[in-house]
């Protein structure tokens, strides 16, 4: 994203700005009379103020997924859950995007998988975790697994004036969100005015990035249609490993690095394939990205994280590496 995007973005999405994983919440709305009018009405409809707030995204961490290309298995998901503890500023909410497991047809198995992401993400000092599924969590048991272990696999909630809605895109073992859930979630939005800051949060993306890789949702324009009359509206997914942004009319849509191998560019790769693992880096293209917004109407500043392990990289225990020191 350029940075005549990223100003795009921030003006018209009004209140996230974020690219990866760190989302800082400005309520710039709540800037003026017309922006305090907003807040009003959003507090009227959802009982909560439009306040600052960060929140983090995690996705397809693939508890169970052993061997090539990523011989890691799970140091980057523990890793990014230590890096996420020492944050000097907590983030209130994390939202994991999916695959939080690799999939196996041994029920057993996967459940003791699914109990070893419950145990990594508890180790999280953040209260309030949130979950929607990936294909390999729930395709094979159509979500009854997950929604054992981890509640419902769509719902919604407000949190300090912004509405999250979780869309469950894989449990009907195919890549859509289906008719009954489009039906809840227009009812669910019912209650909001057309500037309400909606945050939507799913495993695929919601257009066609790259349909021959599998990279869509078959009813993803069904379910933009319905959220087309709100002017602030975020897209968070996972599902394809790479970080990823795009405008599509005023939504903002963004896939979030993997804590698994990553996949190449759809616009140059020749194939889905992973890309190798490198011994030197052997957290490149996983980690962290920040992005901090000033408020004014420069680009955001961006923190790249990487992450580097004795084994891999020869430093003295798991170490933090900080491009332009972020956390610092």
């Amino acid at each position: 994203m350029n940075n005549s995007d990223r100003r795009s973005f921030l003006k018209i999405a009004g209140i996230s700005i974020g690219a990866g994983a760190l989302y800082r919440v400005a309520p710039l709305l709540g800037a003026g009379k017309a922006g305090a009018a907003v807040s009003d009405a959003l507090k009227r409809s959802n009982g909560e103020a439009l306040r600052p707030f960060s929140f983090v995204q995690l996705s397809d961490t693939h508890v169970g997924f052993e061997g090539p290309p990523d011989p890691l298995g799970t140091r980057a998901f523990e890793r990014a859950v230590e890096t996420i503890n020492a944050l000097p500023e907590p983030p209130e909410l994390i939202l994991f995007t999916g695959d939080l497991t690799h999939d196996t047809e041994n029920p057993g198995e996967h459940a003791a998988r699914l109990k070893r992401f419950r145990q990594i993400a508890g180790g999280l000092r953040v209260q309030n975790i949130r979950c929607v599924p990936g294909e390999h969590d729930a395709a094979l048991d159509g979500g009854a697994l997950f929604r054992e272990q981890l509640g419902p696999t769509s719902y919604s909630f407000d949190h300090r004036g912004v509405h999250f809605v979780a869309l469950d895109n894989v449990s009907l073992g195919k890549p859509e969100v289906g008719a009954a859930q489009r039906a809840w979630l227009e009812k669910d939005l019912a209650r909001f005015g057309s500037r309400a800051p909606i945050v939507v949060f799913t495993h695929r993306p919601l257009f066609d990035l790259k349909p021959e890789w599998e990279w869509f949702t078959d009813d993803g324009n069904d379910v933009m249609n319905l959220l087309a009359r709100f002017e602030n509206v975020t897209v968070l997914y996972g599902h394809i490993h790479r970080e990823e942004h795009r405008m599509i009319g005023r939504a903002g849509h963004h896939g979030a690095r993997s804590l698994v191998f990553a996949f190449p560019d759809p616009a140059s790769g020749a194939e889905k394939k992973p890309l190798p693992f490198q011994k030197d880096r052997p957290f490149a293209n996983l980690g962290i990205r920040t992005l901090t917004s000033t408020g004014g109407p420069g680009a955001p500043g961006i923190d790249d994280v990487e992450l580097s392990t004795a084994e891999f990289a020869g430093t003295n225990g798991i170490q933090q590496l900080l491009k332009k020191g972020a956390f610092a």
